[in-house]
């Protein structure tokens, strides 16, 4: 379910969503794009930082995911912040759609990137919202873990 974790090109990260959000199951899905689309994302990028991911009538839809018009493009570019289509397996769509039911569970983009194919890909997951208290304790955990690493570079040297 979960994709490998080597990635041909990444394009973008949504890095806000490991600060905003417990991650407990990824999944790798594609994405319906036009083709200025696609030239976009090869030169530009996307920004990710307020995209979700909804499930609508057995489909699972990406909201908000602004990509930038292709320069090139003309009159092809369509709207850079229309809704976009996931493709996912119905068994996971079915899944995602129980999980979500269940309070407090989202669907978050983490990054989208170009496949070894050349295919664009999202990597959306499952996500619980974390509490102040648990960020603080994510911050405190990650101190302590470069002050450990800091500590063990000077003893080396």
């Amino acid at each position: 379910m979960a994709r490998d974790q080597k990635k041909s090109k990444g394009i973008a990260t949504n890095r806000r969503a490991f600060h905003e959000y417990e991650v407990i199951e990824r999944f790798e899905a594609g994405i319906v794009l036009a083709g200025t689309e696609v030239r976009s994302l090869r030169d530009n990028g996307c920004q990710l930082t307020d995209c979700y991911a909804l499930i609508r009538k057995g489909e699972c839809w990406l909201l908000n995911l602004h990509i930038p018009p292709y320069r090139h493009g003309g009159f092809d570019n369509g709207d850079p912040d229309r809704k976009r289509k996931l493709l996912l397996h119905r068994r996971q769509i079915r899944l995602l759609e129980q999980k979500t039911q269940e309070r407090g569970l989202a669907l978050v983009p983490l990054s989208i990137y170009f496949n070894d194919d050349g295919r664009v890909k999202v990597e959306i997951a499952l996500a619980r919202g974390k509490k102040l208290y648990d960020k603080r304790q994510t911050i405190a955990k990650k101190d302590a873990q470069r002050d450990i690493e800091r500590a063990l570079k000077e003893r080396s040297r």
